[in-house]
């Protein structure tokens, strides 16, 4: 049987296509009886706040009609911004040569937080460069995961950088 989560992931991949959208990622998050659904999405050129309004509009009106949650519930949908959330092993491909903020949902030599730069994906397991050694992490163990954005290089991309 299909979680929650896969089953709005199925509902709403279709609707963030057809609006010229990619849907980097879905979280279901229930606390009580308040539940909140928070969609990223991106884009070739990234996403402008039109898009995320669309998206928002077109979801809702999907929802209306499908009504796949129980209750009250918040919609949100953003960018996945700079230090981007990770979720599959695509986006974990697609970030090799980047450094990565990795939590795990259980701890593995004493440790649930690793950052490190990823030097390789393969077979569902990330291999991150960590203190001068490689750390091998299936992504089912990873928790939460998140790009760190190189503000210095953005920053010197567009002039801003008081450096030269």
């Amino acid at each position: 049987m299909a979680s929650k989560q896969e089953l709005l992931e199925n509902l709403i991949a279709p609707v963030v296509s057809s609006l010229g959208c990619e849907l980097w990622g879905l979280e279901y998050l229930t606390q009580g009886r308040y539940t909140t659904v928070r969609i990223f999405i991106d884009g070739a050129n990234g996403v402008s706040l039109d898009d995320c309004e669309r998206v928002s509009r077109q979801i809702s009106s999907v929802f209306d009609v499908e009504d796949p949650i129980d209750g009250e519930y918040t919609l949100e949908v953003s960018s996945p911004g700079l230090d981007r959330p990770l979720y599959t092993e695509a986006h974990y491909a697609r970030y090799v040569g980047e450094t990565i903020s990795v939590r795990l949902r259980i701890a593995r030599d004493g440790r649930r937080r690793f950052k490190g730069v990823i030097t390789k994906v393969e077979n569902g397991d990330v291999f991150l460069q960590v203190d001068n050694q490689e750390v091998q992490v299936s992504i089912d163990v990873i928790d939460k995961a998140n790009v760190e954005p190189r503000y210095e290089e953005l920053m010197r991309a567009n002039n801003l950088s008081d450096k030269d």
